[in-house]
């Protein structure tokens, strides 16, 4: 299925022949992904003794390990800017010694009070999409210049609020890998939740002053899945006495897919909304496409097709976002209040030279943005998961960009509507720099907050803006009126 054309990103990797190799099209792989799991009846939100016994995975979640905290401290990254301010780490933490997985990640410590800032994860989506994405194009503390070599500062990096760490999950993807080939067979959502787990687990064993930390997860996209299965996780882990117990405060999910169904029925009322799409397809698709029910006829699968191509050759991960006209490097300086529409080439120019590899102790190998894995499971929902986690008194934000028309706003606003909750305050406009920010409502156990004028990856669209809300979130407080 072609869907809108989404076009910096992505490649896949290639690796000991198991993934798809060459350039792909995350919309058209996130689609054809969705869609084959229209028709599948909603899966359960997880019970530990039904996790371990799809997975096989041990509870025995300390793994001996090569790294350490000192020896994965950053002394300088190639081409950083003067007077960085913060200290920051990057290495590997095995998560299975018996197959040799290994996740990599990259962390940035707050440059001012790291030692009480909370301490967050981000994880982008895909599935199967590094999240160095995120370092290096959306919220980390660099961005990379035209030239793809040197680097320069962002000044609304969520480092200047938290200590924020950057995980490449599940295996296979960027430079984390597995020495057993069968590990890339057997990937999905709760091998990937699992492992995320283990990687905390260890990670907080080399890192102890940040054990009792406020913890929080965030993430993008397909992290509608990835976050809310790892805080389930964690929860659950959490009543073992002999676990490490991981003070989970809260989730934040941007642009996420959360249910499948509802995905569909407020991707295209975006598109007709937004004029991307024609008066008789969207009747079209309203009179065949029945999404809740798995019987949609082939007229149903042609006029999503025609919705799919009407809109042409645009971003629509941002849809009024200009296109990136082919990547020639450059010497000019880079501004993080511009946006650059080729910013995801310079990262992936930059994350292949050899010297950034060595600095960022990671295994010199070609980085590619995604790997094309073949999903094993990936439940229709994971409304279920939400409601669990509000139940059990965390703090719950989903987040959008409002000119995203791959995981819209109108999506997640169908999707929230299913949960029938109370409003406890009722939208309204926020603020940042005597602007409005976007909206809000505050429902009984969750927050939807719209990020105006920002696409699907909010933090690069709007790096000011995002700033504000995610700071909210942090402190427990609505924005700013």
């Amino acid at each position: 299925m072609k869907l809108v054309a989404y076009t910096w990103m992505l490649l896949c990797t290639c690796l000991l022949g198991l993934l798809t190799c060459g350039e792909a099209n995350q919309a058209e792989t996130f689609g054809s992904f969705l869609r084959s799991r229209l028709s599948r009846k909603p899966s359960p939100a997880h019970s530990m003794e039904w996790f371990h016994k799809k997975t096989g995975y041990s509870s025995n979640y300390i793994q001996p390990q090569d790294g350490s905290m000192e020896s994965d401290k950053i002394g300088a990254l190639p081409g950083e800017p003067n007077a960085v301010g913060f200290n920051h780490y990057a290495g590997y933490v095995t998560v299975d010694s018996q197959a040799g997985r290994a996740l990599f990640y990259y962390f940035a410590e707050s440059p001012e009070n790291s030692s009480t800032n909370p301490l967050v994860l981000w994880l982008n989506g895909g599935p199967g999409c590094s999240s160095l994405t995120g370092a290096m194009t959306e919220l980390g503390p660099f961005r990379v210049n035209s030239d793809g070599k040197t680097l320069f500062l962002n000044n609304y990096a969520w480092n200047n609020v938290a200590n924020v760490i950057f995980l490449e999950s599940p295996a296979g993807v960027g430079f984390s890998y597995s020495n057993t080939t069968s590990d890339y067979k057997n990937t999905g959502d709760k091998s990937t939740a699992a492992d995320a787990y283990t990687f905390l687990v260890n990670w907080l064993e080399r890192f102890p002053q940040y054990k009792t930390r406020d913890f929080y997860i965030t993430g993008e996209s397909y992290a509608g899945h990835y976050v809310p299965q790892l805080a389930y996780t964690i929860l659950l882990n959490n009543k073992s006495s002999n676990q490490t117990v991981i003070n989970l405060k809260g989730i934040a999910v941007g642009n996420g897919l959360i249910d499948n169904r509802t995905w569909y029925l407020g991707q295209f009322g975006y598109f007709w909304t937004h004029a991307l799409n024609s008066d008789e397809t969207n009747k079209g698709i309203h009179t065949y496409c029945h999404y809740f029910n798995g019987t949609d006829p082939k007229q149903c699968v042609d006029f999503m097709n025609k919705g799919y191509n009407e809109p042409g050759d645009i971003d629509g991960y941002n849809i009024y976002a200009p296109l990136c006209q082919g990547y020639s490097s450059s010497s000019k300086k880079g501004s993080v209040n511009s946006f650059d529409p080729c910013s995801g080439d310079y990262m992936i120019s930059y994350l292949n030279i050899a010297e950034v590899q060595s600095a960022l102790h990671a295994r010199v190998s070609k980085w590619y943005q995604c790997s094309d894995f073949n999903w094993t499971d990936s439940p229709v929902t994971v409304l279920p998961i939400i409601q669990n986690l509000m139940a059990s008194g965390l703090r719950v934000w989903l987040y959008s960009g409002d000119v995203d028309s791959v995981v819209p706003i109108t999506s997640t606003r169908y999707g929230i509507n299913l949960l029938k909750l109370p409003v406890k305050t009722a939208w309204r406009p926020w603020s940042n720099n005597k602007e409005v920010g976007g909206y809000l409502v505050e429902y009984e156990g969750l927050t939807l907050v719209t990020v105006r004028g920002a696409g699907h990856f909010v933090p690069r669209d709007q790096p000011a803006r995002a700033l504000t809300m995610i700071s909210s979130f942090l402190q427990g407080v609505l924005p700013p009126p």
